[in-house]
This record gives structure tokens, sequence and C-alpha cells, in this order.
């Protein structure tokens, strides 16, 4: 017996020590040290943007089979996906695998002339979340930590649940809070929104009831002698705040956000009952509570092989997703106020590789790929740039990620040509113009 509550006592350390790492970072929250209007606001415009959802395409989704077809390219570029669809926007087609989103095109807006020339996972991930060139001296942070520094901990946010969540775990590709520092860097939720009971880091165990964490938290305050032998020290009374905020997102209101099972059962079978589906249902709840910036970290795009095998179930998947979420933010008066950015690091090559090992798959492809942007100032029905007849080069209008970050921004009230505070003193800009190609038309005013 003695064994059992010394492995019980053990375990309950690690714990408390766990959560004490948690909280170090989010009691962040309420230290705010606002910074000035300047950079509150853009251009001297008032945002029309309140949160940001990032659907991250980790691996590159291939733009030909969705949002810019190309059926009359031949079986070489099509493979048996060589049809389209009318969307409710006359004139505007998109991949046969999307009904719903061709339902919802008046919504969005299509870009058809992505481009960084970029064919590596990190690189082209790095700078399609920065703005900013791989290979200088400095790592950039990524549009979610300049969210998270702006409108998060800089910017008065007062929520419990961090200002960058991430669903469900991080991409991995690169550091994404850059030189701001580990404090900006995305809370990763773990678990599966998609289980009976979402499993979220630090906040929701899956297997515990909020009783026995509750008798828990008692056995905690029975073992810490520290505390007990002093109490009115500064250091306790820290802690002893700061578990009470542990305790409120465990017990509280943040563990009941995580709670789909207050949802409609008919509206998550309309998400899809999938872990991708269920995380853009709980984007929809993170935005409502205040949350601003999430990524939803959609992996699977990086078929090399049997690239079509995996469409006819991939795109089924994320286009009842996407169409439901776009819906249900409009349904819940959030989509003026929300920009949902769709995107990955690049796109897939438009010739199919027919030949072994890859048995009909698709490249990376940086040269020319397609981003979808909706809500939060940017209006829907729209296409932006064209490629050529293949998908291989862009033909029009030439838009490089620093255009997409740099609009996203100015609707947020993030001013893109701002300074850029770094603990060094350097004189750096949150998009650095300088940095930008020649042929760049620059920020998407035409859908803003």
């Amino acid at each position: 017996m003695g064994n059992m509550d010394d492995e019980r006592t053990r375990g309950l350390m690690s714990r408390r020590d766990a959560l004490r790492s948690i909280l170090w970072g989010a009691a962040g929250l309420t230290f705010a040290n606002h910074l000035p209007a300047a950079f509150a606001q853009a251009a001297g415009q008032q945002p029309r943007a309140k949160a940001i959802i990032q659907i991250w395409m980790w691996g590159g989704p291939p733009h030909t089979d969705t949002f810019d077809p190309k059926p009359d390219a031949g079986y070489d570029y099509t493979g048996p996906l060589n049809r389209t669809l009318d969307t409710n926007v006359p004139g505007i087609q998109i991949g046969q695998l999307l009904p719903q989103l061709a339902q919802q095109a008046d919504k969005y807006s299509i870009i058809r002339s992505m481009t960084h020339g970029i064919n590596g996972h990190e690189t082209a991930a790095y700078i399609t979340q920065t703005g900013h060139p791989p290979g200088g001296r400095l790592v950039y942070p990524s549009i979610g930590a300049l969210v998270s520094k702006f409108k998060g901990y800089d910017g008065g946010y007062t929520g419990l649940v961090p200002p960058y969540v991430v669903l469900t775990r991080p991409q991995g590709r690169f550091d994404e809070a850059g030189f701001l520092g580990p404090r900006y860097k995305p809370f990763s939720t773990g678990g599966d929104p998609n289980a009976q009971r979402f499993a979220v880091e630090g906040i929701v165990a899956g297997n515990i009831t909020d009783e026995r964490q509750a008798g828990r938290r008692e056995l905690l305050h029975s073992v810490d002698t520290l505390k007990q032998a002093m109490p009115e020290h500064p250091q306790s009374v820290n802690l002893d705040t700061r578990e009470t905020k542990a305790y409120d997102m465990i017990l509280g209101d943040a563990g009941k956000l995580f709670d789909l099972s207050q949802e409609d059962a008919e509206l998550r079978q309309r998400y899809g009952r999938n872990t991708f589906g269920q995380s853009c249902l709980m984007a929809r709840r993170l935005v409502g509570a205040g949350v601003p910036y999430v990524t939803i970290n959609y992996g699977g795009w990086d078929t090399h092989k049997q690239h079509f095998e995996t469409m006819r179930w991939k795109l089924p998947q994320m286009d009842a997703a996407f169409a439901t979420l776009l819906q249900d933010l409009a349904d819940h008066d959030l989509l003026d106020s929300t920009i949902v950015w769709w995107s990955g690091e690049f796109g897939r090559s438009p010739r199919v590789a027919w030949e072994a090992p890859w048995n009909g798959g698709r490249h990376h492809f940086g040269q020319c790929f397609s981003a979808v942007l909706a809500g939060g100032g940017f209006k829907g029905g729209q296409v932006v740039g064209a490629s050529n007849a293949t998908g291989e080069r862009v033909a029009e209008r030439p838009v490089y990620p620093e255009d997409v970050l740099g609009s996203m921004c100015e609707l947020m009230g993030i001013d893109p040509e701002g300074p850029l505070p770094n603990s060094r003193g350097m004189d750096l800009k949150v998009m650095a113009s300088d940095e930008r190609p020649d042929d760049a038309v620059g920020r998407l005013k035409e859908i803003m």
C-alpha cells in the first residue's frame, strides 16, 4: 500500500511540475505591456478583423485538383480528376471533389497565382508564414506569433486560453516564434477533438473526471510542505495565484470551451466526425471566445505516391469541414470579423508522375500554387491572378507570401510597415517591403 501511495505522490508531483511549467507561460497573459496605438491600427484604419483561422495544409495541397483545375490540360496533368464544378458565383469553377465548397464560393476569394519558387518543406513553410526569405541571419516570427504579440500578450488580451492555439500538433517545420522567443509560440492542444473527450494538454485530461481532478488538487496541497511552511512568502503567494488560474482553466470556462459535446450533434456531423472536421468546429469556438489566432494543422498532403487514391478520401473530408466552417462562422456573425486562410507551403506538380515508384504522384511545387482567403474584410466570390494552361507558371498577377501576410496584418490592425520590436534593438519592420521581388504587385487591395 505504501508503495502505491509513493507512486501516486510521484505522479502528482510530476503533474504539479507540468502544471507550473504551463502556468509560467500562460501567466504572461496578465502582464501585457501595451504598445503605442500605432501598432494597433494600420494606415489610420480601424481593424476589420479580430481573429485569423489558418487552415494549414501540411505537405502542400494540389492546386490543380482543388481551386485551380485544368480540365483541358490532358490526362498527364489531370489524371482521373478531369472535371470541374460550377460554383454559386458565375464564372468560377473549382475541382470536382469539392461540391460543398462550390456552394460557398461567394464567401471566399481564390488566389491562383501564389509563388515563391521554393520546393523544400522547411524553407517553403518559413517564407509562406513569415513573409521573409529563408537563409538570413534572423529567424523571423510567423504571422501567428505576430498576432500573438500585437493582439495577444502585448495587445490587451485577457483570456485564459493562450492567444495563439494550434490544433492539434505543432507543424515542426520551423520555429513559429522566431526571434520573438518562446513566449509567442503556439499552445498545442494535443489530443483529438473527435474523441469522446477532447484531451487538451494541461487543461482537459481524457480519462480523468473533474471530480477526480479536484481531489488531486487537494492531495497536491497536502504534500506541498514547502508552501505550508512559508504560506506568506511572495513566491508562495505568486504560485498560489497561478495555480488558481490553472485550475480555473481546467475546471472552469476554459475546460468547458474545449467540450465539443455541447455542440449540436447534427452540426458535428456536417463538419465531419474526424479530427480535421472537429478541429474546424473547435476553431470556431475558440475565435468565438476571443482567441485571435488559431492554426488547424491538417496533414497528409505530401502525396508523392498514389496521389489520386489519397485525394478520393482527403478532398471530400476537407470539403465538408471547410465549407461548414464558413457557413457556421457566418451563422454566428463571426465571418465578418474572422479571416480564414487556407494554404500549404506550396502546391503539387501539375504533371503527374506516373512512373514507378510514384505510381501517379504529385511532387513539391513552389513555382505556382493556390491559396484561399475569406472573411475579416476580404471580399468573397473573387479570383486573384491566374496560372497558365497547365498550372505550372504564373500567367497574371504574381502574389507572394508577404502580399498575403501583409494584407492580413492590415485587416487585423497591425501595420505591415511598422517596426517589429526585438531584443537586439534592430530596425526591423513587420513585413519588410525592400525584400519584395521586382515583379510584385503588392498587397491584395482588389479583395480588401
